[in-house]
């Protein structure tokens, strides 16, 4: 998907809005889909890019975090790590399936389906221009973070 244009999505989010990623052109944007509220991985994640967001919008960058939980889900696991980003709510899975990230995984030795921990970088045009998939969380948002800056 690098140096293509990112999918026209628009999704639910928390503070009670509704975000659409081609209103956000004309700032860097980072996307990681995660699979779920409240799991360790995902709340560490979601924890250091939180930390890090004053450096994000230093460097002129929104963070979004997706998942499929429900808005009242996002809302309490926003509230509970105080986070100063949005969460979407894909529900419906309409930016897993335009951004490929539900994949078959092992489960307690069951196959579900999921969504592939991944996170896109997109520019001020709308461009895709990093992606990483099956994404390890230790060190994961200060390396997004480079990337940003490096734009």
């Amino acid at each position: 998907m690098i140096d293509q244009g990112a999918p026209d999505i628009t999704l639910p989010a928390t503070g009670d809005q509704s975000i659409r990623l081609a209103d956000l052109r004309g700032q860097t944007v980072v996307l990681y889909f995660y699979p779920k509220d409240n799991t360790p991985g995902c709340t560490n994640e979601t924890r250091d890019f939180g930390a890090l967001h004053p450096r994000f919008v230093e460097a002129g960058c929104v963070v979004l975090g997706i998942s499929r939980d429900s808005l009242k889900s996002h809302e309490n696991f926003k509230a509970k790590l105080e986070l100063p980003f949005e969460l979407l709510s894909d529900a419906d899975e309409l930016a897993c399936q335009a951004f490929d990230v539900i994949k078959m995984k092992n489960m307690y030795g069951k196959q579900v389906r999921g969504i592939e921990r991944s996170t896109f970088v997109i520019d001020r045009d709308g461009v895709i221009r990093r992606e990483w998939r099956k994404v390890k969380v230790d060190g994961h948002a200060e390396e997004v973070l480079n990337a940003v800056q490096s734009l």
